[in-house]
């Protein structure tokens, strides 16, 4: 059952899903509220039963439907060279879309975006660090009246017209101002480097650009493309039965989703609070007192009977009571490790598990349909 993820995350959990699924055994619900690239879940090591995952930001959500939905489309739109004037184009065309996207993924149970899905997704492994799609990340150009078309989705813009300044432009030089370029160059004393992002063309970038993994012996002998598509399709295959929700993570832990399906696993991996001392700009949607109100949720609910959950975050940030089992992992440290120095932050990785989590070292009994007795 395991498969890749399709593009890079930060915070990424494939280094250690298997310890999770140690602990969890074959629940045969399991539950996600902050999904990203979906590691946990597609590291599981047998078919599942019910499943549900979510994610606040609309691009995460409107890839996993589009994947569900229209596979060969999100192929197709995913492929390509890495071309750094398209990823910043397409970086400027993706930006504004976000709050639209939303709403139209929450108002319609069918809609999806192959194309949106497809260049966001081989943005996310061209782009190095943060920022892709990012609010707060602009970049070298600016997109001048974009408005969305009603009905027809999209940003439709005027081309560039050299007389009106119209349509979209590269921010040029106002040594009148004293401000210079909006992109900054090499600041030699600070070493603090370009703003703009510069495309990942190393061997080991992750994701639709990277060498793909042979699925199964039947991908063997096809072309790149083909190797792509089949990828997607068995993402689908994947999460037919999962239910793909966009919203606050709260709305996916209530009964209904969870204990009233039966034995629930529930894996939570917010963005790491203040006290884990984390770059603030990595994620696009968080709140300063995130992590702590889900680590209050894992707490109140952890002596539940029914539920096995696991708890991500570094080193300290969680004071848990000692009944709940803290494992040590070392994550990969992506772009960290090309720094000077250890990657102290790749060491820093914990998991809780709540009490009513298995013992890995303790053998237990599934039913003829892979569950738990």
């Amino acid at each position: 059952m395991s498969l890749d993820t399709p593009f890079p995350w930060f915070g990424g959990k494939r280094q250690c899903a298997h310890l999770v699924w140690e602990r969890f055994g074959e629940p045969p619900n399991y539950v996600e509220p902050f999904f990203g690239s979906g590691a946990v879940l597609l590291g599981r090591p047998r078919e599942p039963r019910w499943e549900t995952v979510n994610d606040l930001d609309a691009f995460v959500a409107n890839f996993w439907r589009a994947i569900k939905h229209a596979p060969e489309e999100v192929a197709r739109w995913a492929d390509g060279p890495v071309n750094e004037n398209d990823l910043h184009a397409r970086h400027a065309w993706l930006r504004p879309q976000r709050e639209e996207l939303s709403r139209r993924l929450e108002g319609d149970p069918d809609y999806h975006d192959p194309k949106l899905a497809g260049w966001w997704c081989w943005g996310l492994c061209c782009w190095i660090g943060s920022g892709w799609c990012d609010p707060k990340t602009v970049g070298p150009w600016v997109v001048e009246q974009g408005q969305l078309v009603p009905g027809g989705g999209g940003i439709e813009r005027n081309r560039p017209h050299l007389s009106s300044g119209q349509g979209l432009k590269r921010q040029m030089p106002r040594p009148d101002s004293g401000r210079g370029i909006e992109r900054r160059y090499p600041d030699v004393h600070h070493g603090r480097g370009v703003c703009r992002k510069r495309p990942d063309i190393k061997r080991s970038a992750r994701g639709v650009n990277r060498s793909l993994p042979y699925l199964y012996t039947g991908c063997r002998g096809l072309t790149r493309q083909q190797r792509i598509v089949e990828w997607c399709q068995a993402l689908a295959d994947r999460l037919r039965y999962a239910r793909v929700c966009c919203g606050d993570w709260s709305r996916v832990l209530g009964p209904t989703p969870t204990v009233h399906v039966g034995l629930t696993g529930v894996f939570l991996d917010p963005p790491y609070g203040d006290a884990a001392n984390r770059d603030n700009a990595l994620y696009s949607h968080e709140g300063t007192t995130l992590s702590g109100a889900v680590r209050e949720w894992a707490i109140e609910h952890g002596d539940d009977p029914r539920l096995r959950i696991a708890l991500c975050g570094y080193e300290g940030e969680h004071n848990m009571p000692d009944t709940w089992e803290c494992v040590r992992w070392k994550a990969q440290g992506g772009y960290g490790n090309q720094r000077a120095g250890d990657n102290g932050n790749a060491r820093r990785e914990r998991i809780w598990f709540s009490p009513h989590c298995l013992d890995p070292q303790r053998p237990r009994e599934l039913s003829l349909f892979g569950e738990e007795e």
